[in-house]
């Protein structure tokens, strides 16, 4: 076998410039392949990280009847004395927050334009709405006892050309069906660095929410972190009653959920169009190795040497372009990859998507995603040797050493 390896490794170096970039061709294929795995997990890391601090939270406490997709304020659909609910909750050790929040469908307009919105009544004190009061572009944050003023995003912002201090008019509908309106003053502008939310969110306090919706006393939900989210299963069973029901964020997101699985699968011909281009760069490699090397073969051959130690030998060849390229295509796509962790790619707002992407794709390396590419690059540049392999077995002796067929 130690002759073997020294007859390969001496091979490879008779052509260096010809092996360097077979390598490098694996290389470059296994650190796209690196970046696109990363970029993938991170968006779909984001997401799931957006929805819960944004919108679900790792768990919902909503009405039987509630219907999300509805936005119901029926007293029927909504939680009675949710400020008491929300009590108890947080009193359980694994949960961080417990707050209740109102949602509303509703309409905000200007003297020049007209917008759809979602109303977010929410606790402004509460750690909860951190998120939304992190970064705030202008003005300041709203106050629990404001009963006049809003937060919207930013995208909502430039997209009616709305700034801190201007007037809108907000039309919401009512717990008992009708439609109520009033005028409030913009008192801030924040921004989530996610597009989607930010486009259609208008945060006011809850207990103005609720006077506007004139659902008093009541609330969509309680929306519920917790310290650790491998609980979530934990405290959902402690919090199950009759009357209530209980969702975690893995249901809620179920899109993410989904989303990820078809990217992953849809990745999985990517690497193999991409892993199948790089092997085709080491099979020419070793086929013109066999022809440059025919008469070597026949002598090899003619002294005794089996057919299973030829092909083993271009088998040796392949595994060292592999190495090669695997050790260049984890540092280029380390770098790559660290890069687009840290800097990310901006794409700005990409619309709706029923996902809540950011404006900025940052990458995430998981390491089972990178042993596994690693371990395929490497699977596939050996197999790419079979077939020089087994043409170099089958040469005949006599008419190798002369040269091959005429």
């Amino acid at each position: 076998m130690t002759q073997l390896i020294k007859m390969a490794f001496r091979e490879l170096l008779r052509n260096k410039r010809r092996s360097f970039f077979s390598s490098l061709a694996l290389g470059i294929g296994l650190a796209l392949l690196l970046l696109m795995a990363s970029v993938i997990s991170g968006e779909m890391r984001y997401s799931m990280e957006s929805a819960v601090k944004l919108q679900s939270g790792h768990l919902q406490v909503q009405a039987k009847t509630y219907n999300e997709a509805k936005n119901s304020l029926a007293y029927e659909d909504m939680i009675a004395e949710p400020d008491l609910v929300a009590e108890k909750i947080a009193g359980l050790a694994p949960v961080k927050v417990a707050t209740p929040r109102l949602i509303a469908s509703a309409i905000i307009s200007n003297d020049d334009e007209t917008n759809g919105v979602r109303l977010f009544g929410v606790d402004p004190v509460s750690p909860a709405s951190d998120p939304f009061k992190q970064e705030i572009l202008s003005g300041d944050w709203i106050k629990p006892d404001d009963r006049s003023g809003i937060m919207i995003g930013q995208a909502l912002a430039q997209k009616m050309n709305l700034k801190s201090g201007d007037s809108v008019n907000l039309m919401a509908n009512t717990s008992n069906g009708d439609v109520d309106q009033q005028m409030f003053t913009i008192r801030g502008i924040f921004t989530t660095r996610t597009p989607a939310f930010d486009d259609y969110t208008v945060i006011l306090p809850i207990a103005k929410a609720q006077a506007l919706t004139k659902t008093e006393g009541h609330a969509s939900l309680i929306y519920v972190l917790l310290n650790d989210p491998g609980q979530v299963d934990a405290v959902r069973a402690a919090l199950t009653t009759e009357s209530l029901q209980i969702k975690t964020y893995l249901e809620m997101n179920d899109m993410i959920l989904q989303m990820e699985e078809f990217s992953r699968s849809y990745m999985i011909l990517i690497y193999l169009i991409v892993l199948a281009i790089t092997a085709t760069v080491i099979v020419n490699t070793l086929v013109m190795s066999v022809f440059e090397r025919t008469r070597e073969i026949g002598i090899l051959s003619a002294i005794g040497m089996k057919s299973s130690r030829i092909m083993s030998m271009f088998f040796i060849e392949s595994g060292f372009l592999a190495v090669g390229g695997i050790i260049a295509g984890l540092i280029m796509g380390g770098l790559m990859v660290y890069y687009a962790s840290t800097v990310g790619f901006y794409f700005g707002d990409v619309g709706s998507t029923g996902l809540l992407i950011g404006e900025r794709i940052y990458a995430y390396m998981q390491i089972n995603d990178a042993v596994t590419l690693t371990i395929l690059a490497f699977a596939v540049a050996i197999l790419a040797a079979l077939y020089p392999a087994i043409m170099a077995a089958r040469l005949e002796p006599v008419e190798a050493m002369r040269g091959g067929k005429n």
